[in-house]
Formats: C-alpha cells, sequence, structure tokens
C-alpha cells in the first residue's frame, strides 16, 4: 500500500451525498419524466470532493437493500423512517453504473451499513501507517476519528479532526459511542437513555468515563453538582438495558471481512464512452460537454486514459446512426447570379420557408449579416454569403445586390417565415432597410408555450429533444477530423455556410414536428398565435424607440456616492481602529469577531463566518462599525451595477438606451429585461428613485407611467368568484383598507398606513401560496398572530381558500395549471413525496395563473396599444418601456389629457373580467416624476 499522509485513503458515504442530493438538489427530470435529480446531485459533490483533494485511492460506499444485524438487536432500528421514495429508488442502479464508469471503486455489502464498510476499510489503512479522510455527514462517523483518520463534512469539504469533535461535541471522539448511548439519535431511532440530554451526558462523559465507568459509579453522581442528579440517576437506573443496547447499535463495526482491503481501492481507467452514453441518457449535458473539454475532475490527468473527443472513432461508434438519419443530401452554397435568380423564384413560389441570419454579432444594433440560408423541405437548404472573404471560391454576387433582389421576398406578408430569433432578425434586417413580414413562426415560442419549465432554447436542446439529432458532430467536425472510412457519409465540409443550412433546416423540421402537437392544444396554440407571436414586433419597436437619459444627473450622482464612500471608509477605520477593505468579507470578519470579539451569528457553506446582508443587518442595531459596511456595500452596487453600467449602454448616437426583452425566459409568460435590466431598479428607495429620474423625457414630451392597479388581486376575484372580493372591487373599495379594517377590528375611516401596508402584505402574501410562518416573518410577528391574521382574511373571502385548495387539487391531477388564455405552467414537483418540493409547487400553483394571466393581459395591453399607433398619421405618443404590470410612454406635452384617456381605455377594455380593471396614470418630466 502506498498512500500516505500527503495522498490518503478517501472513502465516500455514497448513501449520505445520496439522501442529501435528493433533497437539497433541484427535482430534474429528463424529457421522459424520468427523475434525474440525485443522480445530479451526487456526480456533483463527487466532482467537487475529488477537484478539491486529488488523490490515488477511493471508494464509495452504499447501504445495502434489506436488514442488517442492527435490525436483529432492535426491531424499530430506523423504523420510523418512511421507505425510499420511488423516484430516488430508481435513479440509484444508473448511479452505480455512472460511479463505475467513472473509475471509482464502488462497494455494497449485504447485512451491514456503508458506516461499518467505512469503519473497517478506515481502520485497516490506519494500522498500515495511512491516512483516512472519510466524506459524510453523519455524526456517527466522529466515533472514528483519530489523529490519523479525519471527516470531510460532504456539504462544505470541511475537514473535521479530533479537536473539532470536542469543539463540537464537548467529547472526545472515544466518547462518542457512549455520547450516543446516552442522548440516542432520532435520525437511526437509538432511543439512548430518556430523559438524559446532551449537556448532562457530556458532564456525566468528561468527569467519569463512557458508560460503564457511569454505571459503576452511579453513587458518585450526586458530587457532580448536576442539576437534579437524583432524577438522573434514577433514569440511567431505569433505562440501563435500553442504554447498552443503544451503545450497540451506535457501535460501527470494524472487524468486518471484505473482499477488498484498502490497498486495493485505486481508480481504474474510466470507460469514458459508457459514461458519455449513460449521461446523455439523462440529459447531463453539461457534464458531458466538461467530459468532452476534458474540464472533468483534475484527478484523471492522474489516471492513464485517453478522451475520444469528436473524432473518427467516435462517429463510426456512436453516430453513425445519426448521420444517415440527417440526410443532407440537397444543401448548395449559390455564388452565381444564375442560380441565385431561380432559387429566388423557388422563395417566391413557396407558401412558407425557414431561414436563418449568420450574423457578426448578438447585438442588434451593431450586427452585420455574414450570409442567409434558406430551407424549403426537410434535407433541402441554400446559403448566400452577403460578407464573402473565401478567396478559393469567389462570389459573382454582391451582397448588397443580394439583398436588394430578396427584399420584396422577405417583406411579403403572404409567404409564411419560420425562424429562431425572430425579432432579433427583424432587428438585423432593418438595418438594411427590410422590413420582414409574415412572421409566423418562431420555433422558440413554439418550445416555450410547448414547455416552459426546466428546459433550454437553444438550437442544440431543441434538436435534440424534438428531433433526436446530435449537433454537435456537424457544427465540430471539420475536414481534418474525417477519415477515409466514413468520409462518404459526410455531403460537405462543415463551415459557416454548412451550419447556417444545417440551422435552416432544422429550424424548418423543428417546426414541423412542434407544431403537431401546439395545433391540438387549443389554449398554448391561442397564447402562441394571438399574444407571444404578434407581440415581437411590439417589443421590437419598444427596443429601438428606447428611453432617454440624462447622462449628467448619472454623473453628478455617482461623484455623490463616490464623495460618501470615502466618507463611509473614514468612519469605518475609526471605530475599526486600523484600516480594512470594506469589500474583503474576509478582513471584515477579522474586524468584528476577532479584534473586536463580536459574537458570530451563522457560518458560510464553507465553514468562514458569514458576514452577509442578513448578518450584517441584526448586527447593525449594537454595532455602528456593522450599519456603515451595510450602506458601503449598498452604495457600491448601486454604483457599479446600475450608475456605470447604465452610463456604459447609453447609445454614441441616440443617447438613449435601447433594453432588450425576452419572451422565453420566465416560467409564467412575464417578461425579462437585459442590458439594463429595467425590473431590478429598485422602486420605493431613495436609492431607486434617483435612477428613475435619470430616464428622462426629450424636450417637448413628458413622461406617461400607466400602472394597473392590484391587477393580480383582481385577477383573483375574476377566478375565485369569491362574492365578497367581487362586490369590493366592483364598488371601487380599496380593498387593502377593506382587508385592514376587517382583520384588526377598525373601521374603515380609521385605518392607519400601517394597517394598510400590513393588509396589502397580506392581500399579496396569501395569493403567493404564503404560510403563516412566511406571513410572520414578513410582518414581524408571532406565528399564532399571523394565523389569525389568516383566518380572519378566510372568513371574510372564503371562495378565495376554496379557489386554492381546488387549484391544487386540480394542478395535481393535470400536472399543470393554466392562465385565463390557456398558458399552461407546468409543475413537475407537485405530486413530488418530497414534502418540501411538494409544497412549494402548490404555492406555485396558486399563484402562476394570477401572475400568468397579469403577464398576458399586459401583452395583449402592448398589442392593442401598438396596433392603434400603427394607424395614426401622427402619433401622440409611444411605448418606451415596459416592466411587471407598468407601460411607460413618451407623449407629446399638448396631448397629455388625450393620450392619457386613450391610453387608459385600451388597458382597461383589453379584456373583460368580473371585476373592472383599473389603471393609475402618472406624468412626469422623468420616470420617478411619473411613477
Amino acid at each position: 500500500m502506498t498512500h500516505s499522509v500527503e495522498n490518503p485513503l478517501i472513502l465516500i458515504d455514497g448513501s449520505s451525498y445520496l439522501y442529501r442530493a435528493y433533497y437539497a438538489y433541484p427535482n430534474l427530470t429528463t424529457h421522459s419524466n424520468f427523475p434525474t435529480g440525485a443522480m445530479y446531485g451526487v456526480l456533483n459533490m463527487l466532482r467537487s470532493l475529488l477537484t478539491k483533494h486529488q488523490h490515488s485511492y477511493v471508494a464509495v460506499v452504499f447501504d445495502a437493500h434489506g436488514k442488517t444485524f442492527r435490525d436483529e438487536l432492535f426491531v424499530e432500528y430506523k423504523s420510523h423512517r418512511p421507505s425510499m421514495p420511488d423516484d430516488l429508488q430508481v435513479q440509484i442502479q444508473p448511479l452505480y453504473k455512472m460511479i463505475k464508469y467513472i473509475g471509482l471503486p464502488l462497494l455494497v455489502v449485504p447485512g451491514v451499513e456503508a458506516d461499518d464498510v467505512i469503519g473497517t476499510l478506515a481502520l485497516e489503512a490506519e494500522k498500515s501507517g495511512h491516512s483516512v479522510l472519510i466524506s459524510t455527514d453523519d455524526k456517527d462517523m466522529a466515533q472514528l476519528v483519530t489523529s490519523k483518520i479525519n471527516l470531510i463534512h460532504s456539504l462544505n469539504n470541511r475537514i473535521i479532526g479530533p479537536q473539532e469533535v470536542v469543539e463540537k461535541y464537548g467529547i472526545t471522539p472515544e466518547l462518542m459511542i457512549d455520547f450516543l448511548a446516552l442522548v440516542g439519535d432520532p435520525s437511526d431511532n437509538i432511543p439512548g437513555v430518556p430523559g438524559i440530554g446532551k449537556k448532562s451526558a457530556q458532564v456525566l462523559l468528561q468527569r467519569l468515563g463512557g458508560i460503564r465507568k457511569i454505571y459503576s459509579n452511579l453513587d458518585k453522581l450526586i458530587f457532580l453538582a448536576l442539576r437534579g442528579s437524583k432524577n438522573i440517576i434514577s433514569k440511567l437506573e431505569k433505562h440501563k438495558d435500553m442504554a447498552f443496547l443503544s451503545y450497540q447499535l451506535a457501535t460501527i463495526r470494524t472487524n468486518l471481512t471484505l473482499s477488498l482491503s484498502s490497498s486495493q481501492l485505486l481508480y481504474s481507467e474510466p470507460v469514458i464512452p459508457n459514461l458519455i452514453e449513460l449521461l446523455k441518457k439523462y440529459e447531463f449535458n453539461k457534464l458531458v460537454s466538461d467530459l468532452k473539454n476534458q474540464k472533468w475532475w483534475k484527478w484523471h490527468q492522474k489516471v492513464k486514459f485517453t478522451i475520444i473527443v469528436d473524432t473518427i472513432e467516435q462517429v463510426l461508434e456512436d453516430k453513425l446512426e445519426t448521420i444517415k438519419t440527417l440526410e443532407f443530401s440537397k444543401y448548395l452554397t449559390i455564388l452565381d447570379k444564375v442560380t441565385f435568380i431561380t432559387w429566388v423564384k423557388i422563395l417566391q413560389n413557396k407558401k412558407h420557408f425557414s431561414f436563418y441570419i449568420n450574423t457578426d454579432s448578438l447585438e442588434v444594433f451593431q450586427a452585420n449579416i455574414i450570409g442567409l440560408s434558406f430551407s424549403v423541405q426537410k434535407g433541402q437548404a441554400i446559403y448566400l454569403p452577403i460578407l464573402n472573404n473565401d478567396k478559393q471560391e469567389p462570389s459573382e454576387l454582391n451582397g448588397f445586390e443580394v439583398l436588394r433582389i430578396l427584399k420584396p421576398v422577405l417583406e411579403d406578408p403572404t409567404i409564411v417565415k419560420i425562424g429562431k430569433n425572430l425579432k432579433f432578425y427583424c432587428g438585423v434586417l432593418k438595418r438594411y432597410n427590410i422590413k420582414l413580414q409574415g412572421i409566423c413562426f418562431d420555433v422558440l415560442l413554439e418550445s416555450y408555450v410547448l414547455e416552459s419549465i426546466g428546459h433550454c432554447y437553444d438550437i442544440y436542446t431543441l434538436a435534440k429533444r424534438w428531433l433526436n439529432y446530435d449537433l454537435a458532430i456537424w457544427t465540430k467536425i471539420n475536414k481534418k477530423n474525417i477519415d477515409s472510412r466514413i468520409l462518404n457519409w459526410f455531403p460537405m465540409q462543415v463551415k459557416n455556410d454548412r451550419v447556417a443550412m444545417i440551422y435552416a433546416d432544422v429550424i424548418l423540421q423543428l417546426h414541423f414536428e412542434m407544431w403537431k402537437q401546439l395545433n391540438t392544444t387549443k389554449g398554448p396554440k391561442y397564447i402562441f398565435e394571438e399574444v407571444d407571436m404578434p407581440l415581437i414586433p411590439v417589443l421590437l419597436r419598444i427596443e429601438q424607440a428606447g428611453v432617454l437619459i440624462d447622462r449628467d444627473l448619472l454623473c453628478q450622482y455617482s461623484k455623490e456616492i463616490s464623495y460618501r464612500v470615502e466618507n463611509l471608509e473614514k468612519e469605518a477605520y475609526k471605530l475599526a481602529g486600523e484600516p480594512f477593505n470594506l469589500s474583503s468579507p474576509k478582513q471584515i470578519q477579522m474586524i468584528l469577531f476577532e479584534k473586536h470579539g463580536i459574537k458570530p451569528i451563522k457560518k458560510t457553506s464553507t465553514g468562514n463566518l458569514s458576514t452577509n446582508e442578513a448578518v450584517l443587518s441584526q448586527l447593525s442595531p449594537y454595532f455602528p462599525l456593522a450599519n456603515i459596511i451595510l450602506e458601503y456595500r449598498g452604495l457600491i452596487k448601486l454604483q457599479s451595477s446600475y450608475i456605470n453600467k447604465l452610463l456604459r449602454m447609453i447609445h454614441l448616437e441616440s443617447e438613449r438606451i435601447h433594453t432588450s426583452y425576452h419572451q422565453i425566459v420566465t416560467v409564467t409568460g412575464r417578461l425579462s429585461s437585459s442590458n439594463p435590466n429595467l425590473q431590478n431598479i429598485p422602486v420605493r428607495n431613495y436609492t431607486g428613485r434617483r435612477i428613475r429620474q435619470a430616464f428622462i423625457a426629450p424636450n417637448g414630451y413628458c413622461i406617461m407611467s400607466a400602472d394597473y392597479s392590484q391587477i393580480e388581486l383582481r385577477i383573483m376575484a375574476h377566478f375565485s368568484q369569491d362574492s365578497q372580493l367581487l362586490l369590493d372591487f366592483s364598488t371601487e373599495q380599496d380593498v387593502h383598507c377593506v382587508t385592514a379594517a376587517e382583520i384588526f377590528g377598525v373601521k374603515l375611516k380609521e385605518v392607519t398606513k400601517d394597517q394598510r401596508r400590513r393588509a396589502k402584505e397580506i392581500n399579496f402574501g396569501l395569493i403567493y401560496g404564503m404560510s403563516a410562518f412566511g406571513l410572520a416573518h414578513r410582518l414581524h410577528i408571532g406565528v399564532r398572530e399571523a394565523k389569525r391574521y389568516m383566518d380572519c382574511y378566510f372568513e371574510r373571502y372564503p371562495g378565495v381558500l376554496k379557489y386554492m385548495r381546488n387549484t391544487c387539487k386540480k394542478a395535481a391531477e393535470q400536472g399543470y395549471v393554466s392562465t385565463l388564455n390557456g398558458r399552461r405552467l407546468y409543475l413537475p414537483d407537485i405530486n413530488s413525496k418530497n414534502g418540501v418540493r411538494r409544497q412549494a409547487a402548490e404555492r406555485a400553483a396558486i399563484n402562476a395563473p394570477l401572475q400568468g394571466t397579469a403577464a398576458d393581459i399586459i401583452k395583449r395591453t402592448m398589442i392593442s396599444i401598438d396596433q392603434w399607433l400603427l394607424t395614426q398619421n401622427t402619433p401622440l405618443f409611444r411605448m418606451i418601456i415596459q416592466v411587471h404590470d407598468e407601460l411607460v410612454f413618451e407623449v407629446k406635452n399638448y396631448a397629455i389629457k388625450d393620450s392619457s384617456i386613450k391610453i387608459c381605455t385600451l388597458m382597461e377594455k383589453v379584456i373583460k373580467l368580473d371585476v373592472p380593471l383599473r389603471v393609475d396614470i402618472g406624468v412626469g418630466a422623468n420616470w420617478d416624476q411619473a411613477h
């Protein structure tokens, strides 16, 4: 045996990993709904551990199925534990295979537990003079700790040696079994001695030693100054048999006869093809990518093996069927005028075609067209180079002439266009004075409407999901990789033009495959055709309009922040007694907890003392330094994440910011924005308001904000049909005040601002499925009082409670909930046996139809307003921002009244609910004043 202190034996408690992964990681599933979360979690935990500790000797040990000797000792041993969930059980065998293919020794020994196998191997290695690391979060393992056997916590990889055991449990590792024998272990149903707590056990063990010595000296307990000594003696005497039984149950066996010794636990050579096949089967695409790019565990560098990535052998063994299936036999890069004109006529005479634009940038305002590819049927595609730099294949075509001739085809609204990210295509073509029309199908939106949860929308994932194509081989293999054995299978050399043609062809096939399903589902089809697709040109116009920014105001605010930051640093240095980096958690930790002796509140996942916002907020009322650090952090974040970022994003020519809106990010259908993310700008605090002041109107215009009032509560009234809630809204009552009056037992006119604020938290909290505990936390009150508020609320609005219960029940039956117009919001955890996940899914089931319906309404409103604006010769206003339930406009100063009436009318009449929709209008010189 050759492992040493520098290269110890690592023993991994696989069962501990398995359960932690199952409960801690998301409930992932494949497209066929096979659960994969536990497998994925274990692989990542193994990766984390073995990246940090790169050693040659290792084993992963799992509990075997069936009873062990402990069950014979005590029938109730672990009897309280529920049986392994079915969705975890089915993941075990595939996980075993993955671990073996990785090259890690795997041990599963019947009749004993993983702890016993680990204990036997650990002591054997120690007797041979070698060190051991045991990765687990099982406290029973602390009994194995010695100077050469240490634990590694499976969550944070923190090393636990003898000293750490003493610090944590108050006793040495040698007494850990005795400790468990006294206090028991609820997780394993080890009874211990009823009535003996941790403190009493620690004193007994520290003063007298193990339980044998304790029972030999019961008469001395009276002199130990233990509170209730007589009572403790009585309990020990009464439950002596239970104490010694518990000792046996808690003792890890270290003398098993195993088929392998610790010296044989070496990494073996990974079986890469089998591992890749298995990872792909369960859709662990990131792990496959890392493996192919040799970003797998660093210890693989110490093991002699070769990873074959997209080579001839891999194609021959794994991809031959894919190559045969794709049959890309009619691909053509057009370089001559006669062929080009012929194909233009073909496109003109087609009812539909798919296309793909190859650009040199993903920024719509900077992107230049390199080429365009078109497909009119499966397996057929053409490519038209616009910027052709290929000296070996010179083109007769002039790029701008190509676009001029294509312009009527692209602008023809009678020819159906199929694409991917059509909003980007529209924006790029607009730079070339081409108005793309006939945009009927975007495969990203088709996929999103069908499956909005847990899926990527890149073309590789969509092709794999819907067509079972692996596009990686086509986009990565070039001529140098191709061997004569398979050259005949390749119809082309894969270059930019070929990749673009593949994309156009696949986009066409994706549409036809997805449309089969979408065309048969009434609700999703309506959402796709009447909401999400028509919104594309609307969003493009909003993006290109942008919003004017006051650069000077932002610069001034940035200077004010810099000045304040300097003063905060000086104050902090004075309070700390020395200079330090206010942005360094490590230095803050040293100043607060070491130098000033402040009691730590919590630790990070890596075992360090936490100095996060929650910790500093708790300390700030008592320690001014914590408050200064909090303010400092907030200002630095504000300056870097908002002010400076906004300044960098101001377009040089327009002096405006042009954010990007995304339709396929959220699961509820809400829009999101980026560069910048306008939804993250604070609304109510001073700093957020200062930033919004920089969003200004140009000369002759004002900013108008139109915000739906309490839209989700109104939708709740419509869905729940609660008579009282319908009445409150129909009679234009302030629902928050009405709720406050009911809950706090005061007259409506006597409701205070604070009471209304609390009622607002209750109204919105409950439609988000908030529990009494959550409400108590939100309102800073006791759980019992929060429960009373909830009971009072549901007494007034019993229909709301009925809706919530019925919605959860229906979601459990069909696996999804729907918005008013039929958008489906899938809930994969709604029937999970994991209570935490199931409850989270139930909360989502309650809120998702409300938030999703609100999202659909604001989208339909945007479409309605945009259509009206297109009919106007000289529009009085234009949309420039959308955030949640709010639309922001630039309005001509002389048209404020007419514009507000028109906007209100369009927004309030866009859909008919059983309660009226209401819109709040605000006007000002900037966004803050208007909001």
